[in-house]
């Protein structure tokens, strides 16, 4: 893909990795709070469009942060460019504002992609009456000892404006969308989004799932304190079939960290009792 071509005609600087594009677009305009906290976009307010090859051209797969006055004229433009919306939901519940996630995608030409997800971003530009990135990007208070939280789920994280995250990939299991792999950078990932101290922590998340493994991660997230917040799918023409879970927790990191673990320890059992047969 001509990576160049896609900022020109998007106007915004992204991230290459083995073949793939992406543009993240933080919406530093929303002043989001839940339980307290402040949701800054590190913590998963970020707009994204990724575009990777495919055997005909490039697929694009988006997801759209909106407020509640920008989701009608954001879907008209989607079905006005030829774009496709395969799912509309929350990622947090007690946030003022609201606030709503909406995925996009669609199959062509490098071009013809980025110049109708373009017009799609310009639409939620219009709808907001500024663009979103221009505003002061935040950050927020992190005292937690990210190495105990590291030890204890067995992955590292990044640190960005106070925001301790981690992304965890599923390599256990091969996704495809209309016959194209989907990747991690792609948005096939668990993620973990941690603030606060170690007293008084904040995460919030999303797990990556197969079908077996949603009431299980389900039962050990709420065992252990932890709200499921919504339950959806991102894809519509998936194989296998994958299911995404968002969470929130607030109480003390190390709690909150086992649970995640347990939750975790959920996934990926099939390859593991594959490996023993």
């Amino acid at each position: 893909m001509d990576t160049k071509l896609i900022e020109s005609i998007i106007g915004l600087k992204g991230k290459a990795s083995k073949g793939e594009f992406k543009i993240t677009i933080p919406q530093n305009d929303l002043n989001v709070w839940v339980d307290s906290f402040k949701i800054i976009p590190p913590m998963g307010t970020s707009t994204w469009v990724a575009f990777t090859p495919t055997s005909t051209g490039t697929m694009l797969m988006g997801d759209l942060v909106l407020t509640e006055t920008d989701i009608k004229p954001v879907q008209q433009e989607l079905i006005r460019q030829g774009l496709t919306t395969s799912a509309i939901h929350n990622h947090f519940i007690r946030n003022h504002p609201n606030i709503v996630f909406m995925h996009a995608g669609g199959m062509g030409s490098t071009a013809d992609l980025a110049k109708k997800i373009k017009a799609v971003l310009n639409k939620i530009n219009e709808s907001r009456g500024h663009n979103p990135a221009a505003a002061p990007a935040d950050s927020v208070i992190n005292m937690l000892d990210t190495k105990k939280l590291d030890g204890i789920l067995g992955y590292t994280g990044e640190m960005s404006k106070g925001v301790y995250k981690y992304t965890i990939g599923r390599p256990d299991v091969t996704l495809k969308e209309h016959g194209t792999t989907i990747t991690t950078f792609m948005g096939f990932n668990t993620w973990a989004a941690w603030q606060g101290t170690p007293e008084h922590a904040a995460v919030a998340g999303d797990f990556t799932m197969l079908e077996d493994e949603v009431e299980p991660v389900l039962k050990a997230l709420i065992g252990n304190g932890i709200e499921v917040v919504a339950l959806h799918t991102h894809m519509v023409h998936e194989n296998p079939r994958i299911f995404f879970l968002h969470y929130w927790g607030v109480g003390n990191a190390e709690q909150l960290a086992n649970g995640l673990k347990a939750a975790l320890n959920e996934t990926g059992k099939k390859q593991i009792q594959e490996m023993k047969m």
